[in-house]
């Protein structure tokens, strides 16, 4: 148990997909200018990240490795998340069309979210088992959720903020994210 508490610390805050190993940045800053967007995205990649990370590990697992198939693992791995994805836009979409409809076209990119792909290899290259899998998929799908709405929060705060003219929108919201990944770097002495 404490192994797992100590994959899932590590993969949230030490080693934080997207202040640490740059991965998922396309949601992280389109989708982060309201908290309650950022939340939706953030649930429904812990969704998608947490069942894929099982999914996958048991593929690779009990699947390609088996049958000498591992060259495999980066389309079955893109086909596992599409379907999942497919499955949370159709669920979201009848659940909560407003969420739906705000989250746009960043639903459908989650396929395409490399913090998606980057776990679900990371586990494989760490030769993690199911559990460990898990644990690592939803640790890191809490950390890309604590970093989105935090980035959210800030921007809601800034848009109230006199920011000088060439500050404004994106080179602000860089300056912000580098700032936070900086901050996360405080949390590499907790493991």
């Amino acid at each position: 148990m404490k192994e797992l508490i100590l994959i899932i610390i590590g993969s949230a805050l030490v080693n934080n997909v997207v202040l640490s190993q740059f991965l998922g940045l396309c949601p992280f800053l389109g989708v982060s200018k309201k908290i309650k967007t950022a939340a939706g995205m953030g649930g429904a990649v812990i969704f998608v990240i947490t069942v894929s990370s099982a999914l996958t590990s048991l593929i690779y697992e009990y699947v390609l490795t088996p049958l000498n198939l591992e060259y495999l693992q980066t389309i079955v791995f893109i086909i596992v998340i599409a379907a999942l994805v497919q499955f949370v836009e159709m669920v979201l979409k009848k659940i909560s069309p407003g969420l739906y409809k705000s989250l746009g076209v960043y639903l459908p990119l989650i396929t395409t979210n490399c913090a998606v792909l980057g776990v679900a290899i990371i586990n494989v290259t760490k030769e993690y088992n199911l559990i460990q899998s898990i644990a690592n998929g939803f640790g890191t799908a809490c950390g890309f959720t604590v970093a989105i709405v935090i980035m959210a929060g800030l921007r809601e705060r800034m848009e109230h903020n006199d920011i000088p003219q060439s500050f404004k929108g994106t080179p602000i919201v860089l300056v912000t994210a580098g700032l936070m990944a900086m901050a996360f770097m405080g949390f590499a002495g907790v493991i």
